[in-house]
């Protein structure tokens, strides 16, 4: 059997990996939370995509990243988590501390929703939404779509300053061994997948795109890029 978490599981994995009897458990946790939370259940039903629901003496609320109010079913928030797995704050930084603990809930920056069984279902970090236009754009929305793409093998969607829009969107784009796929191509492709204002007005091919070492994309580091060269231009 394994756990997994830092970053969702491809379909194509979680299917190999049955095919050869191995069970595989998807979930949630942060340092934080000493990297428990939520997880599908071993004993009982499990939803591929879903993180789960939350491990016993884990209260988990979806609240607004605006007012704090909790959500119903189906809407997007953030994760706050009150639990004796909870950290008491972070070593002699207690600025750093009341921004993520308030009222005895962790503010965890991570974007989720709830499904009427009570299974949770991360949609992104809050740190790393886009805002173009007046619309929040959740990155992964657009890089799941381009990953079921053959030809396309790792993709990071980042927001790009731009002075008319706040932002618009980019994604970086790894592809597979000789593939033929122009950029051109993959925007008229998220054309017929995703709403207009969620396309990316860029892509940019990559040999390899920075992840960290459990497989966290490292969007900061890209959009640093990106303002940086603007900077030069």
């Amino acid at each position: 059997m394994f756990n997994s978490g830092a970053a969702p599981c491809l379909p194509e994995l979680l299917q190999k990996a049955r095919d050869m009897n191995i069970f595989v458990a998807e979930g949630w946790g942060m340092s934080e939370t000493t990297s428990l939370g939520i997880t599908n259940p071993y004993v009982g039903r499990k939803k591929d995509g879903s993180i789960g629901v939350p491990y016993p003496d884990a209260d988990i609320k979806i609240v607004d990243i605006n007012t704090g109010e909790e959500l119903p079913p189906g809407e997007r928030g953030e994760i706050v988590m009150r639990s004796p797995l909870v950290m008491k704050g972070y070593w002699n930084d207690p600025e750093e501390t009341a921004k993520v603990l308030k009222d005895g809930w962790l503010y965890t920056g991570d974007i989720a929703y709830r499904d009427e069984d009570g299974y949770i279902f991360i949609v992104d970090r809050s740190k790393d939404i886009i805002i173009s236009g007046g619309y929040n754009i959740y990155p992964r929305d657009i890089d799941e779509t381009l990953l079921v793409h053959p030809q396309v093998k790792d993709v990071i969607t980042v927001g790009i300053p731009d002075d008319y829009h706040g932002e618009i969107v980019k994604s970086f784009v790894q592809l597979v061994e000789n593939a033929t796929v122009t950029p051109e191509e993959l925007i008229a492709y998220c054309k017929e997948r995703l709403a207009a204002y969620k396309v990316p007005r860029r892509i940019e091919f990559r040999p390899q795109l920075p992840r960290t070492g459990v497989g966290k994309a490292l969007r900061r580091l890209l959009r640093d890029e990106e303002i940086a060269r603007a900077g030069k231009a």
